[in-house]
């Protein structure tokens, strides 16, 4: 059954196939195969667990969320949902000053660890009632390097950052005592896989020197994943961009798993880390987008040739199926992990 070969591929005890999960917003092809509107508030819920159960998901992306009454800076999007009206960028910091000014911890409105560990019960155990023939995880989307994102947007981030490294750290001291917060529930309400979403790079690669990111950021991830494995919970990590360069500094940090797009060079991960590590995703959506038939059929042997010995890996389109994709190519798609995914 599914959720039995994703607890495997999970903990690396090679189930019968290869597991798959997908990210897939994309409205016609639910509606089609679930007879559900996902952009309905009404039959969200619904349309996803339906999907997921119709595709046989073995595992879900999903990461606990609150609001922590911190400022957010929302940077402007491509549409990304069919029904979405775009919204106007908004940009709380005016300065780099304000930036390094800021205190997050007496800003934050911070709930007690008990009154969170409460939260991150009812949201995991709310995913496993939705999803109950996949491993529902539990994790954080801003972490370390995103908060700095979403607080303070790309440019304020990076000028600050670099004009005072050393009031800066500060800051990034108080956002990871947030995320050890989001840790500490997560140990106290034994929630077993935690998925930990930064995004430290850009399509191009990393955003900051490796140097730097060595010295700010992957020190902090690792004290976020450290209680996490001392407790026997799984630590996945997921960036969008290309974190090649990074992948044996998350390894070294403890990331036991890995999330990412076809910019990530799986081969590499495979090579290094594939029977240690699980490894999810690098199919790529351009080729369902643009594809011939045959193209998305070499795109999935391609990564079903790569992961197929590998106990931890799964299927998934690594940057997202929007609803601009044929449908014709998804069934094509679904149609050729289930062709090569047999082991």
């Amino acid at each position: 059954m599914s959720y039995e070969r994703g607890w495997q591929a999970l903990h690396l005890e090679m189930p019968d196939r290869i597991p798959h999960t997908e990210y897939l917003t994309h409205r016609q092809f639910i509606i089609k195969v679930t007879g559900y509107d996902p952009e309905d508030p009404e039959q969200t819920d619904k349309a996803h667990a339906a999907l997921a159960k119709a595709l046989d998901y073995d595992f879900i992306w999903s990461t606990y969320s609150r609001e922590w009454g911190l400022p957010r800076t929302d940077m402007g999007r491509a549409k990304y949902y069919e029904t979405e009206t775009p919204w106007k960028a908004s940009y709380p910091f005016r300065s780099v000053e304000e930036v390094l000014a800021f205190n997050p911890l007496e800003v934050a409105d911070l709930p007690s660890i008990e009154e969170l560990t409460a939260s991150v019960r009812e949201y995991y155990e709310r995913g496993r009632t939705l999803y109950p023939d996949a491993v529902f995880p539990g994790g954080f989307y801003n972490s370390v390097f995103t908060w700095n994102i979403i607080t303070f947007g790309w440019e304020l981030f990076m000028l600050a950052a670099k004009e005072d490294p050393r009031r800066f750290e500060e800051i990034l001291d108080q956002f990871t005592e947030i995320s050890m917060m989001v840790v500490e529930a997560h140990i106290r309400a034994e929630v077993p896989v935690f998925l930990c979403h930064d995004d430290i790079v850009w399509a191009s690669g990393p955003v900051f020197s490796p140097a730097w990111m060595r010295k700010y950021i992957f020190p902090r991830l690792k004290r976020l994943w450290d209680p996490l494995r001392e407790a026997g919970i799984k630590v996945l990590f997921c960036s969008d961009g290309n974190f090649t360069e990074f992948v044996d500094d998350l390894a070294e940090a403890g990331a036991e798993g890995f999330i990412f797009e076809p910019l990530t060079d799986l081969k590499y991960i495979v090579e290094r880390y594939g029977q240690t590590h699980v490894i999810i995703g690098n199919i790529d959506s351009r080729v369902l987008q643009y594809g011939t038939p045959e193209d998305i059929r070499a795109e999935v042997k391609r990564c079903a040739d790569l992961g197929r010995d590998c106990p931890g890996y799964f299927f998934a389109v690594g940057n997202h199926i929007p609803y601009t994709v044929p449908i014709a190519s998804i069934e094509c798609y679904l149609e050729a992990i289930e062709e090569y995914g047999r082991r």
